[in-house]
């Protein structure tokens, strides 16, 4: 390949990791963009999960074998496979030497530094390929996992310049995945409560959108727990602060805790002392005693004075659901009554017959004059 034809293919390589939008989608066009660059066709990409002491496929691209998922739950491999990029390439970064890339064949080494290692050489065999390039990523200094490109029996091997260029293609992946791993924490930041770690206003507002457009569309069940934490006023003004942060956190993970009782429920601190639980998908019933589970565990925590807790659910006689607002009024409309009575457990709307009284407090009118009203002033206010 030309200077030219490589220069594009590292260019491509790098606009491909950057219109990804997620980790997968940058994981993806770096294997691609890894194979194509090569000529080969089949392409890996892994990581060097430290803890486990294994190499994790994160994602495989081009001609698969019938063992190769595209996105793989447990493809990993012993890193002593790979001992270059754990012990071999630190010696060398040590010395102020570079990462390079090797190639190996289906009958063992072929350029490079690192020797013959019988799994490697058996999986090119197995898989009907005759030979790969292997370079390793380093990010942040350190060595991050490995990017594999494989060509099958019959075509050219492989050569060291081929090795030098496997190792450019790294660092350009490197630098994307950069880049993604930057992206990715500036969302989770945008859509967290830094407290607590709980989901946050915004990432309740988006994923209830979606919940409820799904609802109208296809009748799925959502329901929305809202809880108000009880006592936290008193606790900073006795306690301090940073007690009433403490109490804050703790009643954070019961209902985080309480959550994982509804598959795929959202967790989250609207902010000051008022929480929410979001729930697509599980019957009523259960999200009510999920929500009874989190009234008792907040009446047992050692500060405060429990919680305050509505429920509202389209699976209840509420009337029609037609937008995030309306089912927020009715879970705020059943916290404000639970607040008032100091019910011990949460109450439910559209649980009392034809008349009932959540359901009645939550469409009046006039209820956006109410001055004890504080929450919900954002979009999904009246």
């Amino acid at each position: 390949m030309g200077d030219d034809r490589r220069l594009a293919a590292v260019v491509a390589l790098a606009q491909g990791m950057a219109a990804a939008h997620s980790a997968r989608e940058a994981w993806r066009a770096a294997a691609v963009g890894g194979c194509l660059a090569l000529g080969g066709n089949f392409a890996a990409l892994s990581v060097w999960e430290r803890e486990l002491g294994r190499l994790r496929v994160l994602v495989n691209v081009g001609r698969r074998a019938e063992d190769e998922e595209e996105f793989p739950e447990d493809e990993s491999y012993p890193v002593h496979q790979f001992a270059e990029i754990t012990e071999f390439l630190h010696e060398r970064w040590a010395g102020g030497g570079e990462p390079d890339a090797w190639v190996e064949t289906a009958r063992g080494p072929a350029a490079g530094r690192p020797g013959y290692v019988h799994q490697r050489v058996a999986a090119l065999r197995r898989r009907g390929r005759g030979c790969c390039v292997v370079a390793p990523i380093v990010l942040h200094g350190r060595a991050w996992g490995e990017l594999y490109v494989a060509r099958p029996v019959g075509e050219r091997v492989f050569e060291r310049g081929d090795a030098d260029f496997a190792t450019v293609l790294a660092s350009v992946v490197a630098a994307g995945i950069a880049q993604t791993e930057r992206l990715e924490e500036v969302r989770r930041l945008a859509y967290t409560d830094a407290l607590t770690g709980l989901a946050n206003r915004r990432a309740v507002d988006a994923a209830l959108d979606e919940a409820v457009e799904r609802h109208r569309e296809e009748d799925v069940v959502v329901s929305l727990v809202v809880c108000d934490l009880n006592g936290l006023k008193r606790v900073n003004d006795t306690h301090g602060h940073a007690v009433g942060d403490r109490l804050l956190e703790r009643f954070g993970s019961v209902l985080s805790l309480c959550g994982a009782m509804l598959p795929g429920a959202l967790a989250a601190r609207l902010g000051g002392d008022e929480f929410c639980l979001l729930a697509v998908g599980p019957p009523a019933d259960a999200v009510v005693k999920a929500a009874e589970e989190l009234c008792r565990r907040a009446a047992e925590l050692e500060l405060g004075d429990g919680v305050a807790c509505g429920v509202a659910s389209t699976e209840d006689p509420v009337g029609p659901v037609r937008s995030a607002r309306r089912l927020f009024r009715l879970a705020d409309a059943a916290q404000y009554r639970a607040k008032a009575e100091r019910a011990a457990g949460p109450v439910v709307a559209g649980r009392e017959g034809p008349d009932d009284p959540v359901v009645r407090l939550a469409d009046e009118p006039s209820r956006a004059e109410d001055g004890e009203r504080r929450r919900f002033r954002g979009r999904h206010s009246p």
